[in-house]
């Protein structure tokens, strides 16, 4: 017997909750196992402190004891005892005292990097941010790698006490536009040697073909709507090289492109572009556009004067090809807030 259409539609519509109900179900299956993974190797670390502290072992010897009780535990339990995992399930318990503060939003494989980090705001601040941006552990690696924290720090051409304390309890919190834009922004993914000279359609072209990773640096809330979107002025074409909207800020993002120098005239630009956008483009539930001018280098005074007076979002940031130097991140960040 054949199902008519409204049959069809009904059939469709149970496939589908079964399917809601079956991919939460996994979901929660997931999340238990690896609660109860994280639980385990928190208790095991917190055994090991035990014994350590019983027995009055230096640390040393605390070493020879993780190298023998791995041995034994890989002949007992089975695999995943090394003295490495063993290491970092005794830090566990040590960086997370209470077992209750563990997220099972996150992996195993996520506590072992968080653990690498000694500045407890820093890890903190990785560790709200791995939960609510869902990274996985590769992107958590990629933006360790990248100092995230510092480029955060440093956006604003300051850092503070107040702003550590900030991205350290929530991390990176965005309520305004100036949240959400670095300085640098690191496009090491894109595989361009630090010295090639580049066009900019070369480089917009490689960052859509990497648009994933782009949209990882770009950071949370961030969609991808075009290249090359046209503006079109009393009968003259122009064009935003690439145009994003951030669900967060409910706004739209226009980044334009320049392997060059920042110049003066960029900006006036880019000023006449967020003007078209707000008049033309949004809607009644958008808030004001937001424009990145993203260079390769930019005068930083020359920048202010330049902006001065503009009451667009308007920022400029510089880009780079590589993974910066992380300890001197660290140094501009200690200048800056004057430790």
């Amino acid at each position: 017997m054949n199902l008519d259409k409204s049959n069809v539609y009904n059939l469709q519509q149970l496939v589908a909750r079964i399917t809601e109900i079956v991919g939460g179900a996994r979901l929660q299956v997931a999340f238990n196992v690896n609660t109860a993974i994280l639980n385990t190797y928190w208790e095991i670390g917190r055994q090991i402190v035990e014994h350590e502290q019983e027995g009055g072992l230096r640390a040393k010897y605390g070493e020879r004891l993780l190298i023998e009780l791995s041995k034994l535990l890989k002949k007992n339990v089975g695999k995943g005892f090394s003295r490495s995992n063993l290491q970092n399930m005794r830090a566990l318990y040590i960086v997370y005292p209470k077992c209750q503060t563990l997220s099972g939003k996150l992996s195993w494989s996520h506590y072992c990097e968080l653990l690498s980090i000694e500045d407890p705001g820093k890890r903190s601040f990785y560790e709200n941010e791995s939960i609510n941006a869902r990274w996985s552990v590769r992107e958590l690696q990629r933006q360790l790698d990248s100092s995230l924290f510092e480029r955060l720090l440093l956006s604003e051409g300051k850092a503070n006490k107040r702003k550590v304390m900030e991205l350290a309890k929530e991390g990176n919190k965005i309520s305004s536009p100036s949240d959400m834009v670095k300085d640098p922004y690191v496009l090491e993914f894109l595989g361009i040697p630090e010295n090639k000279p580049i066009l900019e359609k070369e480089l917009e072209a490689r960052l859509i073909r990497r648009i994933e990773d782009f949209l990882l640096e770009l950071g949370k809330g961030f969609m991808f709507v075009g290249s090359q979107q046209r503006v079109t002025l009393a009968n003259k074409h122009y064009y935003v090289d690439m145009v994003f909207y951030n669900k967060i800020l409910k706004a739209y993002v226009l980044i334009d492109l320049k392997t060059g120098r920042l110049e003066p005239e960029h900006i006036g630009k880019m000023n006449m572009y967020l003007n078209y956008y707000k008049t033309e483009i949004n809607e009644d539930t958008d808030n004001a556009p937001v424009g990145i001018i993203l260079c390769k280098d930019k005068n930083i005074i020359a920048a202010e004067y330049a902006l001065g007076g503009i009451n667009n979002q308007l920022f400029t940031s510089r880009y780079t090809l590589y993974i910066p130097d992380k300890e001197a991140l660290i140094e501009q960040v200690k200048k800056a807030s004057g430790e």
